[in-house]
């Protein structure tokens, strides 16, 4: 078993490290300034790898409806156990909204898109991608109302969505397939060449942002109580499987879509959770340690995630 586990570090880990470990290089060593790279992964790559993997996904709609389905049981579900949790700790009103965000927002495009990649190949790929642009829509309206709670406007809300060149490239993507027209061959190729790049510049940012997360959270002013942290951290690495684990059985999914979905909603906690926490002041300490400790706690959960579903 521990040497089927190292087997799987090596062959999946290794090779996502490594990107990871530039980015973490060049901001401590040359301060990359990872805003223009997240701009261009956002605005150029992420739409190009949802558009160029929609259009060509294997995927049913029996797939897309499941899909949706699950995710909004599962936020729903995390949801409550977060409030359920910060109520029964007595915890303050700042540290129940970081605890929602730690608990409903994963790191499925960053890190996520690119493990699913390596461990599943590209019928993962595609089956990931329909959560992938569900989760994006998620945190910026669920995830802003549970950040914000009194400055929540849903007219911002729906702007933030439909500024996403995500939701266009899924819904161009989404014609085209339905309509039966197909790309020219060089533009198709111009989109798989950028949906390529898309998953080590995702993972050096990831790298990076992770020595900012670090380091706010050993110097913010605001104190984030112990039962806060590690009720964070329960959510987040025991709660969200279980609660995967226990829906997709119940929803009957089997297969490869059973394994990309469980092993989606066990990421650790997004790094953009942090901007809405600083943002509307959601014990963003709180959630840039979570953030930092289940990132470096899924070197082991998510190995051990992957071998359990081989």
């Amino acid at each position: 078993m521990l040497l089927q586990l190292l087997s799987t570090m090596y062959q999946i880990f290794l090779p996502i490290s490594l990107p990871v470990i530039g980015g973490v290089l060049l901001r401590r060593f040359r301060g990359l300034d990872t805003r223009p790279i997240a701009t261009v992964s956002l605005y150029i790559l992420t739409p190009s790898i949802v558009f160029h993997t929609l259009l060509h996904a294997e995927l049913s709609m029996s797939d897309v409806s499941v899909t949706i389905v699950f995710s909004l049981i599962s936020l729903v579900v995390m949801w409550l156990l977060a409030v359920g949790l910060g109520r029964l700790l007595r915890l303050p009103q700042q540290e129940q909204a970081g605890l929602t965000l730690i608990s409903m927002f994963t790191n499925c495009v960053n890190y996520g898109l690119p493990l699913v990649l390596l461990a599943f190949g590209q019928l993962g790929l595609d089956k990931a991608s329909v959560f992938v642009i569900g989760q994006m829509i998620i945190v910026n309206t669920v995830g802003v109302f549970f950040a914000a709670r009194s400055h929540f406007s849903i007219k911002q809300a729906f702007y933030a969505v439909f500024r996403l060149p995500a939701v266009y490239a899924a819904i161009l993507a989404s014609i085209l397939r339905l309509s039966g027209l197909s790309l020219p061959t060089a533009l198709d190729d111009g989109f798989a060449m950028l949906a390529a790049a898309y998953s080590p510049l995702a993972l050096a940012v990831l790298g990076a942002q992770m020595i900012n997360v670090g380091s706010s959270s050993s110097t913010s002013d605001d104190a984030a109580s112990p039962r806060a942290f590690w009720a964070g951290m329960g959510l987040r690495m025991v709660a969200a499987p279980l609660v995967s684990w226990v829906l997709l059985v119940l929803l009957g999914v089997e297969g490869t879509l059973f394994s990309v979905l469980l092993v989606l909603t066990s990421m650790p906690t997004a790094v953009n959770a942090v901007i809405l926490a600083q943002q509307f002041g959601a014990a963003p300490r709180l959630v840039s340690r979570c953030i930092l400790w289940t990132t470096l706690g899924s070197i082991v959960t998510l190995p051990a995630l992957l071998l359990g579903l081989q």
